[in-house]
């Protein structure tokens, strides 16, 4: 036997378990490295963004398009696991695109008392950009004054008063039509339906349809609900609220100090309190302006009476977006417990749902579905009639 063969034979062999575990390793670094600076997976467990995202759907969040986030807090990845007590300052690095208007974006809950990327995660349709100023008008969202109708897949509750009471639209239909639901009122020949505008207007080209409009709530018990609370706001009649931007200054007064006093405090990281109707203090600087430090975003659900978005919570701080959701790789139905196949590796829409001419008039005041109107561009979600919006808005997850 040879020397090269005799030192050959003394290596130390690994095992087969050393070499699973190897791989297993560097699987889980490459898991990791994919998911924090590259794409993130999420799943779909509430009906706010239906019907263009729907429970059951599983995401894939692209983290290059805005740039990815760097840690901010330490502890076990992809858990709220972490360290209290230990953070790190925010940063982002570079992407390849800015948040646009109808960007369907995954962001961690504002709110939590979390650090920003251990709080729990929502997804969103943005629907005010900074610098705009937002309000919502018999359930009509108005930008810098001009109507933003429901896009493509956005739905809301519309009143249906028929001829007849007898008539109904075949439950098999319904879905094909883009209804999701139709609910019984006090009066016989009066229904309220869930519905995309387009099935609104399918709905109103039934002989037996009278009319067919937007179904407004007016309730004063949403007032302490709605951000900022104690103004008579309401999910369909909200605002006008301005969206603070990156190096803007604004003149801090008694009326907007509800609205920005938990921005500048939770999101910008200062003491602030205010002294007098027109005098306030931040970090015990005497001012009567602020200049925010980052951009803010208003998001709002497709499906928009069925969600608890910037409406009741305020608004998206950029240091709080993880990313764009761009595929839906997969989709289960609980109900039929199968698999959506037309849903797998499908494109999210983003800005294109407003892109279409809407279908039907939306102005309050309207009595019958109308035509599109020329100056009208459309979560995106529906006014909160079907009960108290929920919380989890996406949760990680794999199929």
């Amino acid at each position: 036997m040879s020397t090269d063969d005799s030192s050959r034979d003394a290596e130390p062999r690994k095992s087969e378990l050393r070499q699973w575990g190897e791989s297993l390793v560097v699987a889980v670094i490459i898991v990791l490295i994919v998911r924090s600076l590259l794409f993130d997976l999420f799943r779909i467990p509430t009906p706010s963004m239906e019907e263009n995202l729907l429970v059951g759907d599983y995401l894939a969040v692209s983290k290059l398009h805005y740039g990815p986030r760097t840690p901010v807090s330490l502890g076990i990845p992809l858990t709220s696991i972490h360290l209290p007590g230990v953070t790190f300052p925010y940063h982002r690095l570079p992407g390849f695109a800015e948040v646009q208007r109808g960007d369907p974006i995954v962001f961690n809950y504002p709110p939590d008392d979390e650090p920003i990327d251990r709080k729990v995660h929502y997804v969103k349709r943005v629907i005010g950009m900074p610098g705009d100023t937002l309000s919502v008008q018999g359930k009509l969202v108005h930008i810098n004054g001009a109507s933003l109708p429901l896009g493509r897949g956005m739905q809301q509750y519309w009143t249906v008063t028929k001829s007849d009471a007898r008539y109904q639209i075949p439950r098999g239909r319904m879905e094909e039509m883009g209804i999701s639901e139709v609910r019984r009122t006090d009066r016989a020949e009066t229904v309220r339906v869930l519905a995309t505008p387009q099935g609104a207007r399918q709905i109103r080209e039934r002989s037996w349809v009278r009319s067919i409009e937007p179904y407004v709530l007016n309730s004063d018990e949403y007032g302490e609900l709605m951000y900022p609370s104690g103004q008579g706001y309401t999910p369909d009649n909200y605002g006008p609220v301005h969206i603070p931007q990156k190096g803007e200054t604004v003149e801090l007064t008694a009326q907007n100090w509800d609205l920005y006093r938990p921005v500048i405090t939770r999101y910008e990281g200062h003491a602030a309190r205010q002294m007098t109707d027109s005098t306030f203090a931040i970090d015990g600087a005497r001012t009567t302006t602020y200049t925010f430090r980052q951009d803010y975003f208003f998001a709002m659900g497709d499906n928009r009476d069925n969600s608890q978005d910037s409406r009741f919570w305020g608004f998206v701080p950029m240091d709080h977006v993880v990313g764009k959701a761009v595929l839906t790789y997969f989709s289960w139905d609980h109900e039929a417990w199968l698999p959506r196949f037309g849903r797998i590796m499908r494109p999210i829409a983003d800005d294109e749902v407003f892109r279409e001419q809407p279908v039907v008039d939306q102005r309050p005041d309207a009595q019958t579905a109308g035509l599109p109107r020329a100056d009208s561009s459309s979560p995106v979600q529906p006014p909160v009639a079907a009960g108290p919006p929920s919380r989890r808005e996406a949760r990680r997850g794999t199929p």
